[in-house]
């Protein structure tokens, strides 16, 4: 395996208050429920444009893209989108195959810090691949840190981490994730797919829940 090498992440500071919502459309049914919005659209995607010249920069090979379900869906479509557009662009092109895996670690706004696979473990179409793991959020880092165990007992070439966001806890694993979209304080954010029990995927923005929000959807 490759030594990781971060690129760090955008860093949003811990006192950072957002964009008031006022400022942007979202779904109606949101508007008691959002605190503010945290990282808004465009900016999430111009972030992720560079993550893809980033990836387009460490890989030489076709790439076997495993998608971390179901936070990550969005995230990982518009990446790998880049990556194509990026690599059509210039002399780089790679061909991506997506395979999805879906997790699950988190009840209400709590991590459960431990790896919860929903479906099958066998992740033996890795072998001899170079893997691009793509994930949304990535907190303590210890869900992170089985998954990657996990898949390296399938022998990959290469195995690098793309993650959007990464928060600052005090518990949180270092140097998990090469490529970094945004650094954040320990604070609950939904939207751009990332949920709340379901809810709050449909978000086009990175939002922080209000506390009438996590109380209408908490189970």
């Amino acid at each position: 395996m490759e030594n990781r090498g971060m690129k760090r992440g955008i860093v949003i500071e811990d006192d950072w208050p957002g964009h008031s919502p006022d400022l942007f459309t979202y779904p109606e049914h949101y508007q008691e429920d959002i605190e503010c919005v945290y990282i808004p659209n465009g900016v999430i995607m111009n972030r992720i444009e560079r993550l893809a010249r980033y990836v387009l920069d460490d890989f030489t090979e076709n790439i076997m893209v495993l998608c971390v379900l179901k936070g990550g869906y969005k995230f990982c479509a518009d990446l790998v989108e880049f990556i194509k557009i990026l690599g059509r662009n210039s002399n780089t092109y790679l061909e991506t195959r997506v395979e999805f895996i879906r997790l699950k670690s988190y009840v209400n706004d709590q991590s459960t810090e431990e790896l919860h696979f929903m479906g099958s473990r066998d992740l033996s179409f890795l072998r001899g691949k170079s893997v691009l793991i793509v994930e949304a959020m990535v907190d303590t880092g210890k869900t992170m840190k089985a998954l990657l165990k996990h898949v390296e007992t399938f022998e990959p070439k290469m195995v690098k981490v793309a993650g959007l966001l990464v928060k600052r806890v005090p518990t949180m694993t270092e140097g998990l994730t090469d490529y970094v979209g945004f650094e954040i304080p320990n604070r609950f954010v939904v939207g751009y797919a990332l949920d709340y029990n379901e809810y709050f995927r449909d978000l086009n923005h990175i939002c922080v829940i209000s506390g009438t929000g996590k109380m209408k959807y908490k189970i």
